[in-house]
């Protein structure tokens, strides 16, 4: 007793602080995401020319898994884990990275194929049904049972979705706002589709990676680069079989296409940081906060018009986050 009073008195500051270390670190990276991805959609707007995405997208996926491939890489080699490359190849191992690659890869093509038939804003809103789709899908295959209390927070998380479509109109002069030059809120039945595929997919690929990632213990770069060599490999050949013949592989690229690659590539990365030691409901929560960056910048950036209505769907995601992690 003697012994184990003052190491308990001794050890609780260095564990407290251990304990907020540990809290704004994971702030730090929720705020990066959350910015990484809010910024996806207007940046691609902004690459448009003549209504037109001037460059290949199954390019610009490829590029995104080709750069994450390469940290992962660098990541491995620094951290000294490069003995595990040497050792013989696992089928059973490596096979289920397959799957998860299949999966983004299509999500990938379809989140750029989407900004044709609807706005960015539009497309932040309704992406937010994968809440929906990853939970069930959660709860179904990771066997993970969620309280009463978290429904209810993820319902909110839909439900300031709905709000922000609705903060996110010009409802006061319809023949103003018809006349208005510049991005409008607009989805086509085609687009509404193409969302519905899209979430379903993602919640599908995030609990698939979860289970892959939590049941091996391998060292997260080196899972990352078992993903991203099937990734670069899968999109690399719907890229150069598929679309083509429609622009070469670089055409079209700009300073603003190099820095989505950058950002995607690095949301990729921390997001499987997420899913490794994480949940995927954290998920979650990073996209319906980057629904709120994705509005800000489409109004600084865009001109998109936002009502004090917006103020709202912020109040229901910060409620929603407080009951499900309280």
């Amino acid at each position: 007793m003697m012994i184990v009073i003052p190491n308990v008195a001794s050890s609780s500051p260095s564990r407290t602080r251990r304990h907020w270390v540990k809290r704004m670190q994971w702030g730090a990276l929720f705020g990066l995401m959350i910015l990484i991805y809010g910024s996806h959609a207007p940046l691609i707007s902004l690459t448009k020319v003549d209504g037109q995405i001037p460059f290949n997208p199954s390019s610009c996926v490829v590029m995104i898994e080709f750069t994450k491939l390469l940290i992962s890489l660098a990541t491995l080699v620094l951290t000294g884990g490069t003995s595990a490359l040497q050792a013989p190849l696992c089928v059973v191992r490596v096979a289920p990275y397959m799957v998860p690659a299949l999966l983004y890869a299509l999500n990938n093509n379809l989140v750029v194929l989407m900004q044709a038939f609807m706005d960015p804003s539009s497309y932040q809103v309704l992406s937010n049904l994968k809440i929906a789709s990853t939970a069930l899908l959660y709860s179904l295959c990771l066997g993970k049972r969620l309280r009463l209390v978290q429904w209810v927070a993820l319902g909110l998380l839909m439900a300031a979705g709905v709000c922000h479509t609705y903060s996110s109109l010009d409802l006061g002069n319809p023949a103003s706002a018809e006349a208005e030059e510049g991005p409008r809120l607009h989805v086509t039945a085609w687009g509404l589709f193409l969302v519905l595929v899209y979430c379903f997919v993602s919640g599908l690929a995030a609990v698939y990676t979860e289970r892959v990632l939590k049941s091996q213990k391998l060292p997260l770069s080196l899972q990352n680069l078992y993903l991203y060599v099937f990734g670069v490999a899968i999109n690399g050949l719907s890229s150069f079989s598929i679309v083509a013949h429609e622009k070469s592989f670089l055409e079209g690229y700009s300073g603003v296409v190099w820095l989505i690659i950058a950002g995607q590539a690095a949301n990729g990365l921390l997001m499987s940081v997420v899913l490794k030691h994480g949940s995927g409901i954290t998920r979650l929560f990073v996209i319906s906060c980057s629904m709120l960056v994705n509005a800000l910048l489409s109004w600084g950036i865009l001109g998109l018009q936002l009502t004090p209505f917006f103020l709202l769907p912020v109040s229901m995601i910060g409620l929603a986050a407080y009951l499900y992690y309280r």
